[in-house]
């Protein structure tokens, strides 16, 4: 069981092995992208575990603006756990669903993710521990509304020393 805090260590060589950047110092999860009425997010992980661990983040900081940040351990000490399962046709597949599951959550329950812990991360199936607490006005502001996940522009690759995914969210 692998544990994905939202910590950036993403090493620059997954960069440089896809042809973004050449070689330099990076601690990136994922960048924010330009999209005509979208938003585009790159994301970046050293294991499949941590790309699908650096999406859920990726989605909320879109989302969500925290107010009073505290230690990712004492929200997490906190939360409720969720234990969501997932399944996909294919690696891309499985990406989407658990986008538009987390989504769901959000839009749904009104469920805010703090921690992801991915358990079981094959190409078409998930099992991941969310730590979440309920949304509340005072502590979490709207920042931007995500209406749907999409296929457009899609990418999810493996490279020589992680995994590199595009998404689309349109807002």
């Amino acid at each position: 069981m692998a544990a994905c805090a939202f910590r950036p260590y993403v090493k620059t060589r997954l960069l440089v092995d896809a042809g973004i950047i050449g070689y330099t110092t990076c601690m990136l999860n994922y960048i924010f992208f330009d999209h005509t009425a979208d938003i585009g997010v790159e994301i970046f992980g050293r294991t499949k575990k941590d790309l699908f661990a650096h999406a859920a983040h990726a989605l909320f900081d879109i989302m969500i603006q925290t107010a009073g940040h505290k230690s990712r351990k004492s929200q997490v000490a906190k939360g409720r756990q969720i234990i969501k399962k997932v399944d996909g046709a294919d690696v891309e597949d499985l990406f989407i669903n658990f986008l538009r599951e987390l989504l769901y959550l959000f839009n749904g329950t009104r469920w805010v993710v703090d921690h992801c812990e991915m358990i079981e991360c094959r190409n078409t199936r998930l099992v991941a521990t969310l730590w979440v607490e309920p949304y509340n006005k005072k502590k979490h502001s709207m920042k931007t509304e995500i209406k749907a996940v999409t296929y457009s522009g899609l990418s999810v690759k493996k490279f020589k020393s992680g995994w590199i995914a595009k998404v689309i969210f349109d807002v």
